[in-house]
Order: C-alpha cells, then sequence, then structure tokens
C-alpha cells in the first residue's frame, strides 16, 4: 500500500507523505500505505510502547499494537546516540501511525506528537485511505535496513529504510474480507523520511516518500 512514488534530487531529502501496502480491501487499486491491524480495540496481547528517552523530560504517548498486527524493526540500532534518536522517533511515529488504523482514528494525538503539521497533514490522509473504507491491516510487517542522515544544522535528517509486505493484509472490519497485495507485484518497498527536530527536541516527521521494488537486494 504505497502512499507515494518517490522522486528524489541531489538538493531535497524528500517530499510526500508515504508507508506501504497496495490499497486492498478498496474499490480503485490506488497504492496506500499500511498501519493497523484487527478492529478497533487492542487486542488481549498488545504491542506496547517503550520509547527511549531520546528526550530527556518529554512526555511520550503510549502507543499500543494488538496481537494481529505484527510490526518489526531489525536491527534498528545505531552507535551513534543522535542517529539513535532519530530512529527511536521514527518507529513511534509509524507505531502510532498503525495503531490509528487499527483504532479507526485519523485525529489520533499520538501521530500528531510525532508529525510536523505538514507531516501530519499527509499522515492523516494515508489513516484515512484505510478508516473511510472500514478496512484495517493485520499480518506481519517487517521494517529493516534504516540508514540515517544528519544535516550540518543539527534539526534536519532524513531516514531511509525497507518494508516487506509479503505477510501483511488488509481486513474489511464489517465483512472480514482479507486480501493482499497481488502476486506478481513486489512485496518490498523502499521509504525515504525527512524529520525536523522540535523545540522539545523530538525528532518529528516532515515527509514520506516511497517507492516500490528500490529496496537493495
Amino acid at each position: 500500500m504505497a502512499r507515494s512514488a518517490l522522486t528524489m534530487t541531489a538538493a531535497t531529502f524528500a517530499a510526500t507523505a508515504a508507508l506501504l501496502l497496495t490499497a486492498c480491501g478498496g474499490e480503485d487499486s490506488s497504492p496506500d500505505d499500511i498501519k493497523g491491524a484487527e478492529t478497533g480495540k487492542s487486542s488481549s496481547s498488545p504491542s506496547a510502547s517503550a520509547s527511549p528517552a531520546s528526550s530527556p523530560g518529554v512526555e511520550r504517548p503510549a502507543i499500543e499494537l494488538p496481537s494481529s498486527f505484527q510490526l518489526t524493526f531489525e536491527d534498528w540500532k545505531s552507535s551513534d546516540a543522535k542517529e539513535q534518536a532519530v530512529l527511536n522517533d521514527t518507529k513511534e511515529e509509524l507505531r502510532a501511525g498503525y495503531a490509528a488504523i487499527i483504532a479507526n482514528d485519523p485525529d489520533s494525538e499520538a501521530v500528531s506528537f510525532y508529525d510536523t503539521d505538514s507531516g501530519h497533514t499527509q499522515t492523516k490522509k494515508w489513516i484515512r485511505s484505510y478508516t473511510d473504507k472500514n478496512v484495517t491491516v493485520i499480518g506481519k510487517l517487517p521494517v529493516f535496513d534504516p540508514k540515517v542522515s544528519l544535516l550540518d544544522d543539527g534539526s534536519t535528517a532524513s531516514l531511509g529504510y525497507c518494508t516487506n509486505e509479503s505477510e501483511a493484509y488488509t481486513k474489511h472490519r464489517k465483512t472480514g474480507k482479507v486480501e493482499g497485495n497481488p502476486k506478481d507485484m513486489d512485496p518490498e518497498v523502499y521509504y525515504l523520511v525527512t524529520l525536523r527536530k522540535s523545540s522539545q527536541g523530538v525528532w518529528q516527521n516532515a515527509s514520506v516518500r516511497s517507492e516500490r521494488g528500490e529496496c537493495a537486494k
């Protein structure tokens, strides 16, 4: 469900939101991203948020995902503390988005916490591509191969990473119909995120762009 096509230039990191999984479960065939699961309720075995304190003193939102949707982050670590802070906050923004889809809540405060104003507009549109069709997401979505770049200004960063949608699906809340990507579609999607550091020290999503099939083999 791809959110947007990726067009990179030497002068710009990225410019529009994305996080994927083809809009399965909808009437159209336009790509959307995956962020969510089963029903609007959390399951009895949720995956609770455990945000590392990359900005001490900041009260972060609690985020939970049900066991019906397993969002995993592989090798999501850096020996550089500044890069790790970017990874931590990007992880939580992604978890918040999927939690909002699961909860059928496009106005999630957790999402807005981790987004800039422009980033939030994009993310909300992505969430609504699910909630407006009354679908959620289930299955497994690994997020891997993160690469962080920090700008000299200290308040801007970019993060590239990949996802594999092979075992991620959409599920219609009313009918229970489950759908996945077409068999001939590449399940791997590359994302490029631009982040800005807030006055509180939180790395917020400013824009995300994606390109299916562009992950390194």
